[in-house]
């Protein structure tokens, strides 16, 4: 249960890498289609490669869990995650929710420097972030059984 959870809150990490950035103007203005979308989104994974971003934070996050769990976590989220699954999911979310100039934005930023140095940082900000989120997850899930008694 104890791996099962930061997997989940890994997953987490993605979406928030996928959702943070800074406004930037794009020079070129794309027609706002499904299609254009998802080749902005598809471009976007290029530029920031989910498997980059798991095995960081796997290695970070591990860093942080009992010795008994490490290994089989960061195995889990580097080996056995189905990383082709996530990133279609992030696609169609991203297609689904964002606009082309959104995604290009993302794109801009995380191929800039400063999002590149965001990118190697991820990591270890998701490690300080994880046991937090762990705890106040767990205190949540307390509260709420001890509401329903």
């Amino acid at each position: 249960m104890y791996v099962s959870r930061y997997i989940q809150l890994c997953f987490l990490s993605v979406a928030l890498a996928c959702c943070t950035s800074e406004k930037t103007s794009s020079p070129t203005v794309v027609a706002d289609t499904p299609e254009n979308r998802r080749h902005a989104a598809e471009e976007y994974l290029r530029v920031v490669p989910p498997a980059d971003l798991m095995k960081d934070t796997a290695a970070k996050v591990g860093e942080t869990m009992p010795e008994s769990v490490r290994q089989s976590f960061v195995r889990a989220m580097t080996e056995e995650l189905d990383l082709e699954q996530v990133k279609d999911a992030m696609v169609a979310s991203m297609v689904k929710h964002f606009t082309v100039g959104e995604i290009n934005a993302l794109t801009a930023f995380y191929g800039s420097a400063e999002g590149k140095s965001v990118m190697k940082k991820f990591g270890l900000y998701m490690a300080d972030l994880m046991p937090v989120v762990q705890a106040e997850t767990n205190k949540a899930m307390a509260r709420a059984k001890q509401a329903t008694k």
